[in-house]
C-alpha cells in the first residue's frame, strides 16, 4: 500500500511541476565595424593583350587593352564564319560612355601551291599472254511445261 501511495505522489509531482525560473541570458548586439579598402586606387591603370593563332582548330583572335583612371581603350579582332575578319576598336569614359567601331577585313588569302612538272614515264606496249581458252558448252533451256489441272 505504501508503494502505491508513493507512486500518485510521484506522478502528482509530475503533474504540478514546472520550469524553474532562472536569470534571462541577454546577449550584446552585434557591433558593426566600418572596413576601409586600403587598397583602392583613385587612378587605376592597366594594360594586357593576346593573340590566338591555333591552326589545328582555326581558331584567331585577338584583344588588346589599356585603361589609365576612367579612360578605357582597346580593339579585339575575330574571325566570322563568312570568312572575314572582323575588327572593333572601343573607347570608354565616364563622359561619352562606350563607344566601338566595327570593321571587316578580308582574310589574306594564300597563294595556290602549284605542283612541280614531272615528265610521266612512257607506257611500252606489251603483247599479251597467249592463254588456251576452255570450251564451254552452250546454255540449254527447255520451253515451260504445261500445267496439270487435276
Amino acid at each position: 500500500m505504501a508503494a502505491k501511495f508513493f507512486v500518485l505522489a510521484a506522478l502528482v509531482a509530475i503533474a504540478r511541476g514546472g520550469v524553474v525560473p532562472s536569470a534571462a541570458v541577454v546577449a550584446a548586439p552585434p557591433v558593426v565595424a566600418r572596413l576601409s579598402d586600403a587598397t583602392y586606387d583613385p587612378l587605376p591603370q592597366y594594360s594586357f593583350g593576346y593573340d590566338v593563332q591555333d591552326a589545328l582548330t582555326g581558331d584567331s583572335k585577338s584583344q588588346v587593352e589599356s585603361r589609365n583612371g576612367d579612360f578605357v581603350q582597346g580593339q579585339y579582332s575575330l574571325v566570322d564564319p563568312d570568312g572575314t575578319r572582323r575588327i572593333v576598336d572601343y573607347v570608354a569614359d565616364p563622359i561619352n560612355g562606350f563607344n566601338a567601331v566595327v570593321r571587316k577585313a578580308p582574310l589574306a588569302v594564300a597563294a595556290p601551291v602549284v605542283a612541280k612538272a614531272v615528265a610521266a614515264p612512257l607506257a611500252v606496249p606489251a603483247a599479251a599472254p597467249v592463254v588456251a581458252a576452255r570450251a564451254l558448252p552452250a546454255p540449254y533451256f527447255a520451253a515451260p511445261a504445261a500445267p496439270l489441272l487435276l
